[in-house]
């Protein structure tokens, strides 16, 4: 931004309707903490600065920040104002606009911020307020309007009257903040609502009878401001994120054929003019090359790594196994901790018996390789480039190159040559 912009992440509250061990903030939006989006989003916006305000285990929290951003830790959780005069010890020396995010809402779009933050750059209000309307606004704050239509304050619901519910214009918290008033006026805020908490919202009425302006902006898509406390909110956000992955991977020639049943995380790379069947599940940490084909029934783990022009077929697992060209794995595999060269043939039924007990091994599969249906290859065993195995083989040892294995025990019955 062309203005002096510092950012704020409240990031500190128990989550206790997510009934939950892990902090809200660290539960997985679309296969990523919801507070990564927010700590991009903020990024995105060149602030002169990003404080992370973190209370509730702050420090498994900690562990997730960017070398750069700031944290502050709320010592007592007594609201939202307290939480700010806690950020604002980070920015002593800063003067500019403060904007106010969440680490619960994640859903928020950089073109969402831009228009807030070029209307407050305009018109240097006191504040200016994203807001919303709606039909049947249950569960958000409420903006309060003067005669003349300038807003006088926000109402959080359970404080508002039968009245005050009625009003369908709704606080979304993200709010633009002159710094100087803002540090000016905090210490106002009274605990003076049934949680006996501090509200930042009491901030705009206090502004309001201190004669300072108070803008609002109105957001055009109310999920982008959906927070998340629940874990119905968390698979609603997860669906909608998922969408815009989904599209997203659409736009650069990838074809989904079924969207709805199609789950890529957020951070799965897919290549041009591949083709996603459904009922397949892509985790973050998978790269799929050009022109491949997956599923349908298939699941991608972290570590998966699938060249050009491949095709994974039917009820496969994959986890941590780089797969070469034009190899074929289509029907009822598990690949795990593998390393299959190209031009290969994985059979029906094959199994990598990776782990020992102890601790994961890794099967290399050699270029042009062609697996037996129902071949278990215990690891660490290596098939060599074109090797081949009988169906229903044990693989136990090493098998040369070009040699062919069959039998339980797997034995060579054919060298190269």
């Amino acid at each position: 931004m062309k203005k002096n912009l510092a950012v704020i992440i409240l990031a500190a509250g128990k989550g206790v309707r997510m009934k939950s061990d892990l902090p809200k903030v660290l539960h997985p939006v679309c296969g990523r903490p919801m507070l990564g989006y927010v700590l991009d989003l903020a990024k995105s916006l060149k602030p002169k600065a990003t404080v992370v305000v973190l209370g509730h285990k702050h420090a498994e929290v900690k562990k997730f920040l960017p070398a750069g951003v700031k944290s502050v830790v709320q010592k007592k959780l007594i609201g939202t104002a307290d939480a700010m005069k806690t950020a604002l010890t980070a920015l002593k020396g800063f003067s500019g606009t403060v904007l106010v995010l969440y680490g619960d809402i994640p859903l928020l779009k950089k073109s969402t911020l831009d228009k807030l933050l070029n209307f407050h750059f305009r018109n240097n209000p006191g504040a200016t307020i994203l807001f919303a309307q709606l039909e049947k606004p249950q569960g958000y704050g409420r903006i309060l309007r003067d005669k003349l239509s300038s807003i006088r304050g926000i109402i959080e619901e359970k404080d508002a009257d039968e009245f005050q519910k009625d009003i369908k214009e709704i606080n979304t918290g993200i709010i633009c903040f002159n710094k100087e008033k803002l540090s000016a006026y905090l210490k106002e805020v009274k605990a003076n609502n049934r949680k006996k908490e501090y509200y930042l919202t009491d901030l705009i009425g206090i502004f309001y009878k201190n004669g300072l302006l108070v803008e609002g902006i109105k957001i055009d898509d109310i999920n982008e401001a959906m927070g998340i406390n629940s874990r119905m909110d968390l698979a609603k956000a997860s669906l909608i994120m998922r969408s815009r992955v989904n599209e997203k991977l659409m736009q650069e020639g990838v074809t989904i054929v079924s969207p709805d049943t199609a789950v890529i995380d957020y951070g799965a790379k897919v290549g041009r003019d591949s083709v996603i069947y459904p009922f397949t599940a892509i985790e973050s940490d998978v790269k799929i090359g050009k022109r491949c084909q997956v599923g349908p029934f298939v699941h991608l783990r972290p570590g998966t790594d699938i060249a050009d022009d491949t095709v994974i077929g039917n009820f496969i697992e994959v986890v941590r196994t780089k797969i070469g060209s034009k190899t074929f794995v289509k029907h009822f595999t598990y690949l795990g901790d593998a390393r299959v060269g190209k031009l290969a043939n994985i059979g029906a039924g094959t199994v990598t018996a990776n782990f020992d007990g102890k601790k994961k091994n890794l099967t290399a599969i050699g270029d042009g390789a062609f697996i037996g249906s129902d071949t278990v290859i215990v690891a660490p065993a290596k098939i060599g480039k074109n090797a081949k195995t009988g169906a229903g083989s044990i693989v136990l040892k090493n098998i040369p190159d070009g040699a062919t294995a069959v039998g339980v025990p797997a034995k060579i019955i054919k060298n190269k040559g």
